[in-house]
């Protein structure tokens, strides 16, 4: 399982404009918008999210390990890509834009793979992901260049190597909750060799 670190530094001040995002009901209907720290603040907001599940010819799967900077979940491995679209923006487009963001690459192809709404409390952070997330699966042919003020690692892995990695350390509170959902179209995109 080839890991590769991230290179580069961080070191730009952040004065840029609060990030919103959009709350939703219990069907995904938007119903307002909410700075992101704060709906994130326990007991936490339902929001639209994203997750990205991204895999190699091989069928293995693209991982990252959440910088170190993040005010959420650092240093945790987590899915290929995660994140928030902003208000009006499609969730696919918004995948898709955060992949280039923050992996430096553009999948090969990418479809949707359904919805799961949960409510994870992180444990380190005391913040409390309140979800209603929009999956996606597909393929990625790129090496990744990531951004270190995003991800400090990436490693390709298979369902035994996965299975060795959440065994050394932590992951985010919501990985096995969106990969058991995205299940059913990661085997339609890896093929039953693949083992997911």
């Amino acid at each position: 399982m080839p890991i590769t670190s991230a290179e580069g530094s961080a070191d730009s001040a952040s004065t840029a404009e609060p990030i919103m995002l959009e709350l939703v009901d219990e069907d995904g209907r938007t119903i307002g918008t909410a700075e992101k720290l704060s709906a994130h603040v326990a007991p936490g907001r339902l929001h639209r999210a994203f997750s990205v599940f991204l895999f190699d010819d091989r069928g293995r799967l693209l991982l990252q390990r959440r910088a170190l900077g993040k005010y959420h979940s650092p240093g945790v491995w987590s899915n290929t890509c995660c994140g928030h679209p902003y208000p009006d923006e499609p969730p696919f487009v918004a995948a898709a834009r955060r992949t280039g963001e923050e992996l430096g690459l553009a999948p090969s192809l990418m479809r949707e793979a359904g919805t799961v709404r949960y409510n994870h409390p992180d444990p380190a952070s005391g913040l409390v992901e309140q979800e209603y997330n929009h999956l996606f699966v597909g393929t990625v042919t790129a090496e990744p260049a990531p951004d270190p003020e995003e991800i400090g690692e990436t490693a390709f892995v298979t369902p035994a190597e996965l299975d060795a990695l959440m065994a050394e350390g932590p992951f985010s509170a919501w990985f096995m909750t969106v990969l058991d959902a995205a299940r059913p179209a990661v085997r339609e995109i890896t093929g039953d060799a693949a083992g997911w």
